[in-house]
Formats: C-alpha cells, structure tokens, sequence
C-alpha cells in the first residue's frame, strides 16, 4: 500500500459528495479527516502511515484493513485503544500512536 514514499502514492480518497471535513489530532498533529471515513483512512492518505513499528525503525500503514491483525491499534486521549481500520474519525478526536505508559 505505501511504500515510504509518502501519501502520495498510497491511498487515495475518492471525491466526496457533500461530506463535511473535520479534523482530528494525532500525536499533536492536525490530521484532516472527513466525517464517515475510518481513522485509517483519513492518516493513510494524510500522512501516509497510521503509526511506527515499536521494533524498527519503520512506519505501519495497516495490515488487513478489516479488524483482525492487530497491527492498528492507536489510544484515544482518555487511554483506550482504538482500532484505526473500524474506527470511525469524531470532531476533536485526540489520539497517539504510544501507549500511555510509554508516553509518562
């Protein structure tokens, strides 16, 4: 899907009809998103990846894109864990790539 080059070459949305944009943060970054689209989606085709891999020094776009690997998972603000691939994106979503724990 990406292959270090950047969002460009990724995923891509498709045009939307009348959907409206909204903006989530992710790691003190202003994600842009649109309202339906999975958490996924909108860091994929913004920023190219969902989070970095805790073993090497490499960026993780998603593996199955339906709920089952594992390889998504993301905390909300309040700590819980979220999957960005069935997660839908909300208004003012604060979310990190690192547990609460490794952030303290």
């Amino acid at each position: 899907m990406v292959t270090g080059h950047g969002a460009r070459q990724g995923l891509k949305r498709l045009e939307p009809h009348a959907v409206p944009e909204i903006d989530i943060e992710v790691d003190g970054v202003r994600v842009p998103a649109r309202q339906g689209e999975t958490i996924l989606v909108a860091l994929n085709a913004t920023l190219g990846h969902v989070r970095n891999f805790e073993f090497r020094d490499e960026r993780r776009a998603g593996f199955c894109f339906m709920g089952v690997c594992q390889d998504c998972w993301l905390w909300t603000s309040t700590g819980k864990r979220v999957r960005a691939c069935t997660s839908l994106v909300e208004l003012g979503m604060t979310l990190s790539t690192s547990a609460p724990e490794q952030r303290a």
